[in-house]
Formats: structure tokens, sequence, C-alpha cells
């Protein structure tokens, strides 16, 4: 127990210093488990790095995209995105592969909250070559 505090204050703390946007949760299908600490790192205008962190199967898992932004209204509330990127998973197995990413956010004016939702394919590219379309997931996350 003692470990994972460890392990989690860590990541907050680099996630903190490191200027992140966006800092939040991210439920759903990820390498490494089902909830991943979620960060959202802006390039510029229209572009982004997204990455996830997650622990569980008895392993770490890390996912990094490079998100393009499409606002379709003119408004910076309401964003679609799209983006590519690799993904590792790290335990008593070893995973690498590319993923895709269409997502769909609403950015909160009165508070500063971002919830999201989005559609992750994949390409397992080593321990097992595979393919899959089934990982959805659901994004929390605060604006700094």
């Amino acid at each position: 127990m003692r470990k994972l505090f460890f392990i989690i204050t860590l990541l907050c703390g680099t996630l903190f210093y490191s200027n992140a946007q966006e800092v939040g949760l991210r439920f759903g299908e990820i390498s490494g488990g089902n909830v991943a600490i979620d960060g959202v790192f802006a390039l510029g205008e229209f572009t982004r790095i997204h990455a996830d962190v997650s622990f569980g199967n008895k392993g770490m898992g890390v996912d990094a995209l490079w998100d393009f932004l499409y606002r379709p209204l003119g408004e910076e509330a309401f964003n679609w995105y799209a983006g590519v990127g690799a993904y590792t998973f790290v335990a008593s197995d070893f995973k690498l592969g590319a993923l895709g990413e269409l997502g769909l956010e609403y950015r909160f004016r009165e508070v500063p909250l971002v919830i999201g939702a989005d559609w992750r394919p994949y390409l397992e590219i080593i321990d097992n070559t595979s393919l899959g379309f089934d990982s959805f997931g659901l994004n929390v996350r605060w604006v700094f």
C-alpha cells in the first residue's frame, strides 16, 4: 500500500510540475487496467499530447497520443479530436503497440472541468499480434 501511495504521489507531482493543461482520470479500456491518470499537454492551438498512465493487471501501462483538435462550432467549449500514438504495458509479459483515438469533449465555462468520451482502436505488435476495436473510455479532467 505504501508503494502504491508513493507511485501515485510521484506521478501526480510529475504531472503538475510538467505544466499539464488538464489532469484527471480516464475510465474504460486502457493497456494497464480500467482506470488511468489522464493528462493533456498543449502543443499549439490545434494539437496536443494526450497521455494515460495506469496500474493494473500486476503491471503498468502507458498510452501516449498526438491529437488534432477540431472545433466545428467555432467555439472552444466543444471539441472533436483524432489522434495516433503508441502504448506499452510492462509486467511479467511485455506489450507494445499502436493506437488511434477519436473523441468528443466539452469544456465547461463556469467550472474548470472537461468531460469527454473516446474510442481507441489498437494494433498490438509485440507479445501477440492482434487488432482490437472495443476500447471505449470516459475522461474527466481538471483544467489548470
